[in-house]
């Protein structure tokens, strides 16, 4: 697979493809590609309707250039990695920012979100995020700003009374609420012209349908996001660990190690979905029992 910059002559084949309605996936598996390299290049450069190749090129040279000015400036301050490889986090850092702009976030605004997203903190000083994105304090306090008010940050007072900037775990919860809020006022404002416009006209009835379908999405939309809460708040080592302790004391109880998979899964799934399998396993110490027998006393 080639790396390095897109040529103009891969570009002009992005753009062939996105006319014939290829999907990003194909474009660059006949590029061979990366995929994410090309929902970047289409995404910072117009997006799937708008993007043109000899556009996309010219602005690629700019940034180019803009890079190699600044570059002895900041050559004194390394990005930071933590090991991890630079070119990598660089290119996913590029593809995150564009994501969050194609769902309409402002550029600036799309580049901290990712920056503070991707820092294992989840926090970051306003001299901290300047330098990481070389960008000027007044640019990263004006995303600041439009972060904080849109929920998706929140401002802690650190070390020497400096600020901090928060990307917690709950900002996505919040942000689905805020959505579903949101969605709720346009079917207060779709039912309200249902009784303006008259009842049983055709364009009263098209409002009510509106407001009927984004009163359900509203409501899904809000039970999903509580439902679905608990995994945001989910460590990955803390999971394996507790996933190895007790597959440990399934095989201790069971010594023919039939139950590890119910148990497990019991233990592990918080709105308690498995039960039937740990009632199976309680009522049969060799887990055998069919799917269809009579489960125990705690169901």
């Amino acid at each position: 697979m080639p790396g390095g910059r897109l040529t103009q002559q891969e570009r002009q084949q992005i753009a062939l493809g996105l006319a014939d309605g290829l999907a990003y996936a194909e474009i660059a598996r006949r590029l061979d590609r990366p995929t994410s390299t090309v929902t970047r290049e289409v995404m910072r450069n117009g997006g799937p309707t708008a993007y043109r190749a000899d556009l996309a090129h010219r602005a690629t040279e700019r940034r180019t250039q803009r890079r190699r000015r600044t570059a002895p400036r900041n050559s004194a301050t390394p990005p930071q990695t933590d090991g991890r490889d630079a070119e990598a986090l660089r290119e996913y850092e590029e593809t995150f920012t564009t994501v969050l702009m194609g769902s309409g976030m402002p550029k600036m605004m799309s580049r901290v979100m990712a920056c503070l997203c991707m820092t294992d903190s989840g926090s970051l000083t306003a001299s901290e995020l300047a330098q990481r994105l070389q960008v000027s304090p007044a640019s990263v306090s004006k995303a600041i700003t439009f972060l904080d008010g849109q929920g998706f940050v929140r401002r802690e007072t650190g070390e020497g009374r400096r600020e901090r900037y928060v990307v917690d775990d709950d900002v996505w919860y919040q942000s689905m609420l805020a959505s579903a809020r949101a969605i709720t006022q346009v079917v207060g404002v779709a039912r309200q012209g249902v009784g303006v416009l008259g009842p049983g006209t055709p364009a009263a009835d098209r409002l009510e349908n509106v407001a009927r379908f984004l009163d359900f999405v509203s409501e899904s939309t809000a039970r999903a996001a509580e439902q679905a809460r608990d995994i945001l708040h989910t460590r990955s080592s803390t999971a394996a660990h507790d996933a190895a302790a007790h597959e440990t004391a399934a095989h201790d109880t069971d010594p023919h190690g039939t139950a590890s998979h119910g148990t497990a899964a019991h233990d592990t799934d918080p709105h308690g979905t498995a039960s039937h399998d740990t009632a199976a396993h309680d009522t049969d110490p060799h887990g055998t029992c069919p799917h269809g027998a009579e489960p125990g006393a705690d169901h």
